[in-house]
């Protein structure tokens, strides 16, 4: 798997503890415990990531394992050998077959009030 062009790339030997903030697109395939404020980018989560932390980002695309609470603006997208222990708050989610979360999903991009107007 290939980092997208132009984003930033923490390779899979690579292990960091603490914050992350920035306004770039991110391709995470290494350890990471902490936090991850990427509000206007994307996060993707390698196939080696082993992450433990509280992300905040744009949108998410999940390859590898994920423990912590996620809340993307956008969407996220669980790929086949995605793994994710913790809740998620998005606006849209697409789950691939053999994907795995373990805990509760909010979809937030088509609010209750919208639907019922639509369905009448």
């Amino acid at each position: 798997m290939k980092p997208a062009d132009g984003s930033t790339n923490i390779g899979k030997t690579v292990s960091i503890r603490g914050e992350l903030s920035g306004t770039e697109d991110l391709f995470l395939d290494g350890s990471f415990d902490g936090s991850v404020s990427l509000p206007q980018s994307a996060l993707t989560i390698g196939p080696n990531a082993h992450v433990t932390a509280e992300l905040n980002v744009r949108d998410l695309i999940v390859f590898g394992s994920v423990d912590g609470n996620v809340h993307a603006s956008g969407r996220i997208e669980l790929r086949q050998t995605a793994v994710l222990f913790g809740d998620i708050v998005a606006a849209r989610l697409s789950i691939e077959e053999s994907a795995s979360i373990h805990g509760r999903v909010e979809l937030t991009g088509h609010p209750a009030h919208q639907l019922a107007a639509t369905s009448e």
